[in-house]
């Protein structure tokens, strides 16, 4: 075997994260000759017990491991390990990477122009408008939109993506072949029909559990540049997805809520603890640094109105002769939702119109 296999195979045995496979490599050179050991060379290994030093004698490494890979190949999954240069740089900054990566679509490049948007599964009427729009918006300015494919938020954000034409990456709690929920399948074919990717770190037969949210959690907030809270109880598993990015130096941004609303608490109290209170997403964009891309015009700098292609100038001139809504111009351009959000989006990052409080669009004079 590889080192590569040897990591998927490792990867395959309940009870090895990166902490007890790195023990492992250290003490017998390489993950694939950290294979086929007797139990009592596995318990000579620190943190490796009894119990787990028999499940590794015992695993049958080989078999395990051609029949994942061949299963994978078949559905189109690419397995991404430690050892891999498409594995994503980021992650590796974590203190307990993922030793492998299942992919089912197209990764996009962290995390520069990712964010991961979460919050409660219980949400309100108002966190779901709140998600739909930064999720769009986010889309709109070209950003990956990273979420856990759970009811709630995440499926608001997920859905709202997919809608504008953006790209979005789900990070599963359990493996590949045991989606959940499963309502939310169809929206899993919908992400990476539009570009996107489905992925987990388990295996593909890993079912879902209670214990393997958290970690599915790191991930998320891990590959992202900020993650924003958009509807979270004080128990809520978001609040620890923004835990994990602030302590991997991350911006984490809330939105806040009623203050009489139990899933708005634990938004507010991240806000105490020092996370930035947004409205929209040009708060995030202004965090960001004036919400520019690379190739953009820098900050004080806009383009003149003239140099624009006919599709901006049709929707900037609409704007120019008075304010006007997103529905407004849609029913006037017959314009797709998710392209009239990018030409907007382009616009407002030119300097040349502005979205306000009463989300009516305005030329920039």
């Amino acid at each position: 075997m590889t080192d590569r296999e040897g990591c998927i195979a490792l990867n395959m045995v309940q009870g090895i994260g990166y902490a007890r496979f790195s023990a492992l490599v250290e003490a017998f050179g390489a993950p694939e000759k950290a294979l086929f050991r007797s139990a009592a060379e596995y318990r000579s290994v620190p943190g490796i017990g009894s119990a787990l030093a028999a499940e590794l004698a015992s695993f049958d490494y080989s078999g395990e491991v051609e029949c994942e890979l061949e299963i994978a190949d078949r559905a189109g999954v690419q397995i991404l390990t430690l050892y891999d240069n498409a594995y994503p740089a980021v992650l590796k900054e974590l203190y307990d990477p993922p030793l492998c990566l299942y992919v089912r679509g197209r990764l996009p490049e962290f995390p520069d122009n990712a964010v991961a948007i979460v919050g409660s599964r219980r949400i309100s009427s108002y966190g779901e408008r709140m998600g739909r729009a930064l999720a769009s918006d986010a889309a709109a300015a070209g950003f990956t939109v990273v979420s856990g494919l759970a009811y709630g938020v995440d499926t608001v954000a997920h859905t709202a993506v997919v809608d504008a034409a953006g790209t979005t990456v789900a990070v599963l709690g359990g493996g590949l072949k045991h989606i959940h929920p499963k309502e939310n399948i169809p929206l899993a074919r919908r992400i990476i029909e539009t570009g996107g990717a489905v992925i987990s770190e388990f295996p593909l037969d890993f079912p879902v559990s209670r214990t393997s949210f958290p970690r599915r959690n790191r991930i998320v907030a891990g590959l992202c540049r900020g993650t924003i809270v958009v509807e979270a109880g004080t128990e809520s598993g978001a609040l620890i997805t923004a835990r994990l990015a602030m302590e991997n130096g991350r911006d984490v941004f809330a939105v806040p809520g009623h203050a009489d609303n139990p899933q708005a608490q634990g938004c507010h109290k991240l806000i105490k603890e020092g996370a930035m209170l947004i409205e929209s997403f040009d708060d995030v964009l202004n965090a960001f640094g004036a919400g520019l891309l690379p190739g953009m015009a820098p900050e004080g700098i806009p383009d003149s109105s003239d140099q624009l292609d006919a599709n901006l100038k049709a929707v900037y001139d609409l704007i120019a002769a008075g304010e006007c809504t997103l529905e407004e111009i849609q029913q006037a351009l017959g314009i797709e939702t998710g392209d009239l959000l990018s030409r907007l989006m382009h616009l407002e990052l030119k300097f040349l119109v502005e979205k306000g409080a009463d989300r009516r669009y305005r030329r920039i004079r």
